[in-house]
């Protein structure tokens, strides 16, 4: 079970990242995160992985006034999301064509979905800013839906300003991300370990 859910949550994390490139290279418009990362990106020079490492341990210090601990995945997915992303940039070559990038925007979004699910379901804790959505709502009361929106309405506003991409992907990605991941997360989710029944004592000997 181990095995499956280490090699489950790196395989998750690979196409995550890959997903983003895809994204980028498509040239439709990001999700909210990404349009963030990608305006820091833009304002600063450095690559859009290293951007994504930097903002995942910066969300994490969020977490420290809402009481919430990383889990292993937690720290792999800070790390392994923005590396892989820097992979598939400079794999996966510009389309100019619009059914390419149409093409590309759809892949993307069902390998972001299929990522989604295999690091979920790996249960080695959430993301930095799915744990941020949900500290954020345990701390304050508020709904997840609405602690999402705040959250993701605030740096796509930001991302936008400083230059990332909006467009009909990142609408597209709204509206597909979260049916998408309801329909595959069951067949992903690792099945909690039972808890081990008490061994009976042996017989004592006459």
């Amino acid at each position: 079970m181990m095995t499956r859910r280490l090699l489950q949550l790196f395989t998750g994390l690979a196409m995550y990242g890959i997903s983003l490139a895809m994204f980028i290279r498509a040239g439709l418009g990001l999700d909210p995160w990404d349009v963030f990362h990608q305006g820091v990106a833009n304002r600063t020079g450095l690559s859009i992985g290293v951007v994504v490492i930097v903002v995942s341990f910066l969300v994490l210090l969020l977490w420290i006034p809402l009481r919430q601990w990383p889990g292993f995945g937690t720290l792999c997915n800070a790390v392994l999301v923005g590396v892989f992303a820097d992979i598939g940039l400079a794999l996966i070559p510009p389309v100019s064509l619009l059914a390419g990038q149409i093409g590309l925007l759809a892949g993307a979004i069902v390998l972001n979905g299929i990522a989604s699910a295999c690091y979920i379901g790996a249960r080695f804790g959430p993301g930095a800013r799915d744990g941020l959505m949900t500290g954020l709502a345990r701390r304050t009361g508020w709904s997840v839906r609405l602690s999402r929106t705040l959250i993701e309405v605030t740096v796509l506003a930001v991302g936008w300003l400083l230059g990332g991409s909006v467009g009909v992907g990142t609408v597209v990605y709204a509206l597909a991300i979260g049916p998408l991941v309801h329909v595959l997360l069951p067949r992903f989710m690792v099945p909690a370990a039972e808890p081990k029944a008490a061994s009976k004592p042996a017989p004592a000997n006459c």
